[in-house]
């Protein structure tokens, strides 16, 4: 039997119709360096836990750690790598819409916190932030969790 109208693909070209809601796929492999995990935090996210290994010993994470944006960088090169066998017909990604010339600058909301039920020392927040360019036009919107310690008591 010929493929329904919906299926049917151009070559190896995935287009919307080929695209189901619910389906999964797993790719990539992408070895992570100490130092390119110093590098990248020396850069963009100079925090101790991303930069020393004794100071990171003392954090949460126990050891070196890799920034949250290197991950993302790190993820967006395998979505990249992904795409050469598994082509769309991709036309980017609207919504972090900067450029060069651009000036930004961030608000955040705080949206909840939690105490930790195992840590007594250190508690979450769950925080949306927005980022805006010169014209107060929101380019980005993200909401992520922060772990921060409590006040010793």
């Amino acid at each position: 039997p010929s493929p329904s109208p919906s299926r049917k693909r151009e070559g190896n070209l995935k287009y919307w119709e080929d695209i189901e809601v619910g389906a999964r796929s797993s790719f990539g492999r992408y070895e992570v360096t100490r130092e390119e995990v110093i590098d990248f935090a020396s850069k963009y996210d100079p925090q101790p836990f991303h930069l020393s290994d004794e100071a990171a010993a003392q954090t949460y994470f126990g050891r070196l750690s890799a920034s949250g944006w290197h991950t993302c960088a790190m993820l967006m090169r395998m979505m990249v790598e992904q795409m050469k066998t598994d082509q769309q017909a991709g036309l980017g990604s609207p919504g972090i819409d900067v450029y060069p010339g651009d000036t930004l600058r961030a608000e955040i909301e705080i949206l909840d916190k939690t105490p930790s039920k195992s840590r007594p020392d250190m508690g979450s927040y769950r925080g949306r932030t927005t980022v805006f360019n010169q014209h107060d036009e929101p380019v980005m919107t993200l909401a992520s969790i922060g772990l921060i310690r409590r006040r010793p008591g």
